[in-house]
């Protein structure tokens, strides 16, 4: 049987053992449930932790930080977030809206003055419907890669080259890294401070998130519990580090941008900031309902991204809001029940590829706790 087909098999069983009579136990132990669905993958490698209102159901560890050296991953490794760390940085808009430095309907031109792309708001840049097309492209053709690149650099080869946009702000969703990089750089203009002295001021010191950080490449190199990402390569039938390929060189030189991605943490330090979210430790509650809310296009249909949250329902018609992650080596993601305060926290480094299938198991067994 493959294991996709064993997966389903195991999701399916653990539905059905939640409906059967308390007498049929079948696992022991909650742990025993999520080991069983480990088993049938032993070369994942990243760090696991369930969570209800906060209490660890869950939380082990598996497989290495670094592959040649069988370093082994412990439940204090920190890694790459990727795009989870989008919703760091739609939290910072909100707090700048909170701070009346400005407002979520305001053009984007009001702050990046001479950007070829009149007409979007920063609702549309957090909701990922502004029809911006993809920096990366831009910058891959053009840029200099001896050289790293920050957002200043990003934002003048947007208006030197002006590569067209998708569609019509509004029209429809398409996921965007390019208006998340424009966000971080609104937040610096809005407030006259660096994006990531925001994030640690406002964000990760205040919730005591130790060792989470926007760091340089020096930096995680000097981090001993760093978990690389590493990538399996048929060929020598085995797990090879993903900086060793010349496609992953794009994360070194645009090492400097800030909005889209660039956190690295662990799994402990996003339960803090999980459970922070149900206080108003960071932002309000009247604040945060904002980011959980689905937008509208302008067809009158509907787009079930928030401010850095995809927004969807549980099998009770709870909302459920989560974030994936994808850099290379790396696979990550956060989901939180919200009216349960059940979390469920994955962090992979090698980019395992049954990591959607894991996600789902797990899930199905927490919705079922």
């Amino acid at each position: 049987m493959k294991q996709s087909a064993k997966l389903t098999f195991l999701v399916l069983l653990f539905v059905l053992c939640a409906c059967e009579s308390k007498k049929k136990v079948v696992f022991k132990t909650f742990s025993e449930k999520i080991d069983s669905v480990f088993s049938i993958v032993p070369d994942f490698s990243g760090v696991v932790l369930l969570a209800k209102k906060g209490e660890l159901l869950y939380h082990n560890s598996f497989g290495f930080r670094n592959f040649e050296t069988k370093a082994k991953v412990d439940t204090a490794s920190i890694f790459e977030l990727a795009s989870v760390s989008k919703q760091f940085t739609a939290t910072i808009i909100m707090l700048l809206k909170d701070d009346e430095k400005l407002q979520y309907d305001d053009p984007v031109e009001k702050y990046l003055p001479n950007l070829p792309y009149p007409n979007i708001t920063i609702r549309q840049l957090l909701t990922h419907t502004s029809g911006l097309p993809d920096y990366q492209a831009i910058m891959d053709q053009r840029w200099d890669k001896r050289k790293v690149a920050n957002n200043d650099d990003i934002l003048e080869y947007l208006k030197k080259f002006h590569p067209s946009k998708s569609f019509e702000p509004g029209e429809k969703y398409e996921y965007s890294n390019t208006g998340y990089v424009l966000l971080a750089s609104i937040a610096e203009k809005a407030s006259g401070k660096d994006f990531i002295e925001m994030c640690r001021e406002r964000i990760f010191q205040p919730l005591g998130m130790t060792s989470t950080n926007i760091r340089t490449l020096p930096e995680k190199v000097a981090i001993e519990n760093f978990a690389l990402g590493h990538i399996f390569v048929k060929q020598k039938n085995r797990y090879v580090r993903a900086d060793s390929f010349p496609s992953s060189n794009y994360a070194i030189w645009l090492g400097n941008r800030k909005g889209p991605g660039r956190i690295s943490s662990t799994t402990s330090d996003l339960l803090k900031w999980d459970q922070a979210l149900y206080t108003d430790k960071v932002l309000s509650q009247k604040s945060l309902m904002d980011a959980f809310e689905p937008m509208r296009l302008t067809n009158d249909s509907i787009s079930f991204y928030g401010f850095g949250w995809d927004i969807k329902t549980d099998k009770n018609g709870g909302k459920i809001v989560l974030h994936t992650g994808d850099n290379p080596g790396y696979k990550t993601e956060i989901i939180r029940h919200l009216g349960e305060n059940k979390t469920l926290i994955i962090l992979c480094n090698n980019a395992h590829e049954k990591f959607e299938d894991l996600v789902k198991a797990l899930n199905a067994i927490l919705e079922n706790e």
